[in-house]
């Protein structure tokens, strides 16, 4: 394996958060490129690797000291996300293997489509994987993401028998995926994978639409509602329903 220092990657930004990606509060590396154009992506700025920064692990895991004592007292940990950091396997391995050996908890959060990127040995170092599921729908998720659900799907069902944990993220926008029958059936998909510990519905927000104005794209759910309480407490009902703890 190559020496991490020589280990390049390219990042959009990072932060620190607190019960979103993941358990406690966590330094967050956001990276950049990402195969998939979801129509409610808050992120249109993390698409293209060239517009990120180039930067090699060594100086990712310095920055990530800076705030050990402080995520480590809060019960966190690192989380990589994106972007699709699958799409940078070598920079995200490595920098996830270096959180392990560090003591540091692990989360990747993915949409699943690179998943044949993901190595065991990269998973070995990952606690936990947020999974973007975005719809069941495979005509809808093709629309609403230009992908292809399958692979997401196959690399649920590989994290499962690897006995690699799981929280399934789900974003509920009214009109594309509060359909009942694709929710029972993503609820019933999960319920029988054990390492699935929980169901994150997510409401449809519109907080990344300024990125869009900035960035001159057109923001196609623009005119999209978000989902009444109502509506994220049946979806959440219909998980549950099949066992499946869902917040």
């Amino acid at each position: 394996m190559a020496v991490s220092s020589e280990v390049r990657g390219r990042i959009h930004s990072w932060d620190l958060s607190t019960g979103v990606d993941g358990p406690g509060t966590r330094f967050v590396l956001f990276v950049s490129g990402c195969p998939l154009r979801c129509l409610y992506c808050a992120n249109p700025d993390t698409w293209h690797m060239r517009d990120g920064r180039s930067t090699t692990v060594d100086e990712v895991m310095a920055e990530i000291e800076k705030y050990r004592a402080f995520i480590t007292t809060a019960g966190g940990g690192v989380t990589v996300t994106g972007g699709e950091p699958l799409l940078q396997p070598a920079f995200t391995g490595e920098i996830l293997r270096r959180c392990k050996e560090a003591g540091l908890h692990t989360a990747l959060d993915t949409s699943g489509f690179l998943g044949v990127r993901a190595t065991d040995e990269l998973l070995s170092h990952t606690d936990l994987v947020l999974l973007d599921i975005k719809s069941f729908d495979v005509r809808t998720y093709r629309t609403l993401t230009g992908g292809e659900l399958s692979p997401t799907l196959n690399f649920a069902t590989r994290l499962d028998h690897l006995g690699v944990p799981m929280w399934i993220r789900y974003v509920l926008v009214p009109g594309w995926t509060d359909a009942p029958e694709p929710i029972d059936g993503l609820a019933r998909f999960v319920s029988e994978l054990p390492a699935v510990q929980r169901v994150d519905v997510l409401p449809f927000h519109k907080l990344g639409a300024s990125k869009y104005t900035a960035l001159g794209i057109p923001f196609a759910l623009q005119d999209a509602p978000g989902p009444s309480p109502e509506l994220v407490e049946r979806v959440r009902g219909q998980f549950r329903g099949q066992g499946v703890e869902a917040y």
